[in-house]
């Protein structure tokens, strides 16, 4: 059995608490025990948004996974795939990107297609934001046969409604992503395309189909349209050449998704979409595909993984391809760093020569004039250490200008208060301690009141929340970040997670906008 597991974690880099039990992820272990937990022969990760400068030994070489990235080179912290291959998995080839303008030519896929509808231009910046790669695997089927299988890790582009530029950008990369595909399908592999295709397909993908206008005229739902062929249909009715593994196996279960808005809390209540799939050529899904799954009881991203198991086992190859993380020069033992130039030299001790005792009196005599100033210097400097260097009690003698007492003037013997004093009874004691204690806590009572009234006055503190409408509770405030007129203003709404307008535990539709202070 092959298992392969897909997972957008929203940044390879963050902690994943809901796996790594609270491991920092420079842990050595902590990307081990993610992969071992997931329990695949093939993990797909997308939006590790981590650059190659950025990358570190431990999330790049894992003890019992060969590892494959594809960075941004666009932009810093952003989009980003990975692949993780166990050892008995490992692939024949590997490549980054759909076009392959970043191939070297060496352990590459292959397989392009046409492609001369896009320029070499607009190839470039397609995958020069790390969205795509590819491994081949050699497979057994149970009837004994070995096959090719083209993994597709993808993580497709976000259609803001604010920049129709990104939609453009998202349709051309999905019509990239169709025609490596078929190419490769065409070429005798079967293909898998798996990973976060940033569309939900049919109305029963998405939490709320119904309020979002023209729902089936999207244009990346028309894609996929184009791309899929029905389950129930016979081969060669639909042209679609891939099929949704997932609703294969569950055609009509429902509240099947795979991502939730963090902001509104809607994972509380399944409030969400599906954007992950595992999609198979369709002769694979049907023969070999035996299980499609969701997992959402694992957290530590907005999404949860999905995956497949199929009926084949898995030839690995005897060497991981050029693409193989370990082969970098920074991993791999061969780069040369900076610490390598600047190791510390072993200072040799300085030796103190013995001073020479002259063996025969003519010696000295050669030299005398060298012989006295040495002698008048060493004699002028222990004297002068003496006689320069002043006491630290020199500082702190009393003042000359202040008139001094005479020695022999004596002063009259005043007699003492206590002796004027008439001694009180152990009772007017008591009683004279607890009044004074009274006071003092009078005192120190009225300057805290003094002082807590004044700090109110000049700090009133924040205003209570409002309630909202729906349920009575204290209402959240939220800051607009939508470009537009009212970008920065603060408003209150419902604090209850986002949900079903007829589930009466989910949000209102309270909404008010805060007064500016």
């Amino acid at each position: 059995m092959l298992r392969v597991v897909s997972w957008n974690i929203n940044g390879i880099r963050s902690p994943l608490q809901g796996l790594t039990c609270q491991e920092p992820s420079n842990c050595p272990t902590a990307l081990r025990r993610v992969l071992d937990k997931l329990d695949a022969d093939i993990v797909c990760l997308q939006e590790t948004k981590v650059t190659r400068d950025v990358l570190t030994e431990p999330l790049a070489v894992v003890e019992g996974y060969n590892s494959y990235f594809s960075f941004s080179r666009s932009r810093s912290g952003y989009s980003g795939v990975a692949t993780f291959c166990k050892d008995s998995a490992t692939p024949v080839a590997a490549e980054e990107g759909l076009s392959g303008v970043f191939a070297t030519m060496n352990g590459d896929v292959g397989c392009y297609g046409n492609m001369d509808e896009f320029t070499q231009e607009e190839l470039r910046v397609l995958d020069s934001e790390g969205r795509a790669l590819l491994t081949q695997h050699k497979i057994c089927t149970s009837e004994g046969k070995e096959k090719t299988l083209t993994l597709i890790n993808v993580y497709c582009p976000h259609a803001d409604p604010g920049k129709p530029e990104r939609l453009s950008f998202k349709m051309r990369f999905y019509r990239l992503l169709q025609i490596r595909a078929e190419a490769l399908l065409a070429a005798g592999s079967h293909v898998i395309i798996l990973g976060d295709l940033n569309t939900a397909h049919r109305p029963i993908d998405h939490c709320d189909a119904s309020s979002l206008e023209c729902f089936e005229e999207d244009p990346g739902r028309k894609w996929m349209d184009g791309l899929l062929s029905n389950p129930g249909m016979e081969t060669g009715s639909h042209t679609g050449l891939f099929m949704d593994s997932y609703r294969y196996f569950h055609p009509k279960q429902e509240k099947a998704f795979t991502c939730w808005s963090v902001v509104s809390g809607a994972r509380h209540l399944n409030y969400g979409s599906r954007l992950d799939y595992v999609l198979g050529d369709r002769t694979l899904v049907i023969d070999t595909f035996q299980a499609s799954f969701l997992l959402p009881e694992v957290m530590g991203s907005d999404h949860c993984p999905v995956g497949a198991v199929l009926n084949v086992s898995c030839v690995p190859a005897k060497q991981c391809p050029a693409l193989c993380t370990r082969f970098l020069p920074e991993f791999a033992g061969t780069q040369l760093k900076i610490l390598r130039f600047l190791v510390p030299l072993e200072q040799e001790p300085v030796r103190v020569q013995p001073v020479l005792q002259p063996s025969h009196p003519t010696q000295v005599q050669k030299h005398p004039s060298k012989a006295r100033m040495h002698s008048t210097r060493s004699r002028k400097s222990q004297g002068g250490f003496k006689r320069n260097q002043r006491n630290l009690m020199s500082y702190f003698q009393p003042s000359s200008s202040l008139p001094q007492p005479s020695p022999d003037v004596e002063l009259p013997n005043l007699p003492r208060v206590g002796t004027l004093t008439i001694p009180k009874t152990p009772e007017e004691v008591t009683v004279a301690t607890v009044v004074e204690e009274k006071a003092k806590v009078s005192e120190a009572k009225d300057e805290k009141e003094i002082r807590t009234s004044f700090w109110k006055s000049m700090l009133s503190g924040p205003s209570p929340m409002p309630l909202c409408g729906g349920h009575r509770e204290p209402c959240v405030m939220r800051t607009v970040k939508k470009a537009g007129p009212n970008l920065g203003r603060h408003f209150y709404m419902c604090a209850r997670p986002r949900g079903p307008p007829s589930d009466p535990s989910s949000r209102c539709n309270f909404f008010l906008w805060r007064r500016p202070s």
